[in-house]
């Protein structure tokens, strides 16, 4: 097997020799290439090997930017006043860095018409156009019609 030490390449050697290497300088032997002729080994201390592994793992996590979606429900026969309100909410979460889901929620009846819904969401991203991009276009789910803005790079 093709042995590899902690300051580098050492040869090809017997398994033995490998496993008596690692032995004597207090390592574990790894094989790190089994498919490869002959296979690559490779002696390190395993459990130093996964705990820094583990370290490096928590800290990607850590730097990884988890967003928030905020949520806003309109009706088809919400007043103007009201969809005013909600899309100054809308603009207030986008400027904080959220995700916005808009959502026109159908009771009844008012399922047979999802124009109104889409002409609904259609204003709300034309009034938010300035500070949102359309992240996923207008889309039935359930009883409800869904859109998700995010916040834009010009805002």
């Amino acid at each position: 097997m093709r042995l590899v030490g902690q300051e580098g390449m050492i040869g090809v050697v017997p398994m033995r020799d490998a496993l008596a290497k690692a032995r004597e300088q207090g390592l574990d032997l790894v094989e790190v290439a089994p498919n490869a002729d002959p296979p690559v080994c490779r002696m390190m201390d395993y459990g130093k090997f996964l705990y820094e592994k583990a370290k490096r793992e928590r800290k990607a996590r850590k730097a990884q930017k988890s967003v928030e979606v905020k949520e806003i429900r309109l009706r088809p026969k919400t007043g103007e006043h009201d969809i005013d309100f909600k899309v100054r909410d809308a603009e207030r979460f986008l400027k904080q860095g959220y995700k916005v889901k808009v959502r026109v929620w159908f009771r009844g009846r008012e399922i047979t018409y999802p124009e109104i819904g889409r002409v609904l969401l259609q204003e709300v991203a034309t009034r938010l156009s300035g500070v949102a991009e359309i992240e996923s276009s207008p889309r039935m789910e359930g009883r409800s019609l869904l859109m998700i803005l995010s916040p834009s790079n010009k805002g």
